[in-house]
């Protein structure tokens, strides 16, 4: 299925452990790009329920952005075996 621009959906999160893990994750698509989503449940002062949501990047496009070593950059070394 393929996301549509500026859309999203978010599901309960079953892996919260702490108050800072999200209650609530997800994914969407802002501007033509891939997003996560992360939802927290929150009360004002007022006792007014809401929604506290934060978007990043996502986490496999993290890590395929960090760089690799080559072997061949690595040191020549003795090793004795």
């Amino acid at each position: 299925m393929e996301q549509k621009d500026n859309t999203g959906a978010i599901f309960k999160n079953d892996y919260k452990k702490t108050e800072q893990h999200p209650d609530y994750k997800g994914k969407a698509m802002i501007d033509g790009k891939a997003k996560d989503v992360s939802a927290w449940l929150n009360e004002s002062n007022k006792g007014v329920k809401y929604l506290s949501i934060k978007f990043s990047e996502p986490w496999a496009a993290a890590e395929a952005e960090a760089p690799k070593q080559n072997l061949q950059d690595l040191p020549d070394t003795d090793l004795p075996f």
